[in-house]
């Protein structure tokens, strides 16, 4: 028990850890031979001090190492989010993420989505996904199958990640975020080289995009919405920090660029399990509305990052049709029916 007393030492004077000691730190921690008390120290000063490059690389490299693996396509995408839209929403928005993996893979693009149960809305992907009657028990190779043969499969963090069964207590003790927000959507099961990843603080769209470029990702758009969403917003303007041929370049996007409508935060708010699957099977029906327009906009960046569009407007109109065409709500249809047969 004594092995973090080192990283301990360093973490108290308030310097940063090495990439080298924070994973040997994190290996500790993993590997189930940290204390609680030490777990939660580690993570508040980790929090306490700011996360850095060399840390934030080094903890999702080993949960990458680490994970229970998908195969999926080298064109892979994935779209996960930190969470953290119970404020922005004034309790939670719909699950914008989720419906838009089923535009992207109506769109021919096939998705490797990463995702556990709420952190700040009602409803998080999982519990949307099991309300809709998707099985979410299954093993690697059923889930391979459905990302091939749907376009789309859910990888349930928990099952991927077994080694956070030491540190999920003191997490839920803590009631803070820490590391381990960051690191969930950095630790993709299927390694998905492309990436849209919506953030809960805008201070971390650099860092999170360099981390992505540190672990090999090809493209990504990490973004947080000017209302406090970790999605590409429809109620204003949104921070994007884009990896593109290895550079980090950060703009801003509007629903204007989509030739979208605003929307009021109001129109966003989400509910329980039950009534955020019956929204997006109304979407995915066609039923035009903010959150199908919001939907549309964030599939329209997953488009421009899985090198399907040009640009917002193009990527919009491109993610309507696959709506508007019964696409995606064909892929949702053959996630379930695989899935089940699972």
């Amino acid at each position: 028990m004594d092995t973090m007393k080192p990283f301990m030492s360093v973490l108290a004077t308030g310097k940063s850890l090495t990439k080298q000691e924070a994973g040997d730190a994190f290996k500790t921690i993993l590997s189930g031979a940290a204390t609680p008390g030490q777990i939660g120290a580690f993570l508040m000063a980790l929090s306490q001090r700011g996360e850095t490059l060399d840390e934030l690389l080094a903890g999702a490299e080993l949960m990458r190492e680490l994970v229970v693996p998908v195969d999926a396509p080298d064109n892979a995408i994935d779209t996960c989010g930190t969470g953290g839209d119970a404020d922005s929403a004034g309790g939670g928005t719909y699950n914008i993420s989720t419906a838009v993996a089923f535009v992207l893979a109506g769109c021919g693009v096939p998705v490797a989505k990463h995702g556990n149960r709420s952190l700040s809305s009602k409803s998080g992907s999982s519990e949307v996904l099991e309300q809709m009657g998707v099985n979410l028990s299954l093993p690697p190779e059923r889930i391979s199958t459905c990302i091939h043969e749907a376009g789309m499969g859910f990888m349930f963090a928990p099952a991927h990640h077994s080694a956070m069964k030491h540190v999920g207590p003191v997490r839920a003790e803590l009631g803070i975020r820490t590391i381990f927000n960051l690191l969930g959507p950095l630790s993709n099961p299927a390694a998905a080289k492309y990436q849209l990843m919506g953030v809960f603080d805008d201070k971390w769209l650099t860092p999170l995009a360099e981390t992505l470029k540190g672990l090999g990702s090809q493209k990504a758009w990490v973004v947080h919405g000017s209302d406090g969403l970790d999605e590409i917003t429809t109620t204003g303007p949104t921070s994007v920090a884009a990896l593109e041929d290895g550079t980090v370049r950060r703009f801003d996007v509007s629903p204007e660029d989509a030739k979208l409508p605003r929307a009021k935060p109001e129109d966003l708010r989400g509910g329980t399990p039950k009534e955020n699957a019956a929204a997006m099977k109304a979407l995915l029906s066609g039923e035009k509305s903010a959150y199908r327009d919001i939907v549309v906009l964030n599939s329209a960046a997953g488009l421009i990052v899985a090198g399907q569009a040009e640009d917002l407007e193009n990527g919009a109109r491109m993610a309507e049709q696959a709506v508007d065409t019964g696409k995606a709500k064909t892929a949702l249809d053959k996630l379930i029916e695989i899935s089940q047969q699972g």
